[in-house]
């Protein structure tokens, strides 16, 4: 039995408890947010952690508390979803800096992605609207089927519904701010 919400459930259980709940299949949970049903099915066995933009996809079809998925993996955390988030981070990461709230559209981060690193998870796209502007070293950016090159001090705009995946094509470590607004 899933425990209830605050009790150190994981990520994945949460999501699962709440698409039950709701009496929602994976395959419509799917159609919800944009992303592959066996994307979804990794989250609730927490064989991965979710990008942000899945996250909020999650958190807004699924009524679940930004805040409390935000703050990272609870302690009942499995080896395999530490291993996943290790990699993940090892050539993407990303450091929240608005203050995280239900109430909040607007929302802020620091990515780092490592030299010569595409992120390996799934392609991005949420509701809203991305501004992505380069702090340090490179970025390639596919919006839709448009990739974009951007250099340190260049930015970019765009609806962030579109699919869209991040790469750092340079030799350097590259830092980014990356501003996204969810209606």
């Amino acid at each position: 039995m899933t425990k209830k919400k605050g009790t150190g459930e994981s990520l994945g259980q949460r999501v699962k408890f709440n698409r039950e709940k709701l009496n929602m299949t994976i395959e419509t949970l799917a159609h919800e947010t944009g992303y592959r049903p066996e994307v979804l099915e990794q989250v609730e066995r927490d064989e991965m952690v979710p990008p942000v933009a899945l996250v909020i996809q999650l958190s807004r079809t699924l009524n679940l508390n930004m805040t409390d998925l935000e703050n990272g993996p609870s302690a009942g955390v499995t080896k395999l979803r530490a291993r996943s988030h290790k990699k993940r981070v090892d050539s993407y990461a990303y450091t929240p800096l608005t203050r995280p709230g239900s109430d909040q559209h607007l929302r802020a981060y620091r990515i780092t992605i490592e030299p010569n690193q595409k992120h390996k998870g799934v392609e991005y796209h949420h509701e809203g609207e991305e501004f992505i502007y380069v702090l340090k070293g490179g970025l390639a950016i596919k919006v839709g089927d448009n990739v974009s090159v951007l250099t340190k001090g260049e930015h970019i705009h765009f609806n962030s519904g579109l699919h869209h995946e991040l790469s750092n094509p340079t030799d350097d470590k590259t830092i980014l701010l990356v501003t996204v607004y969810i209606p």
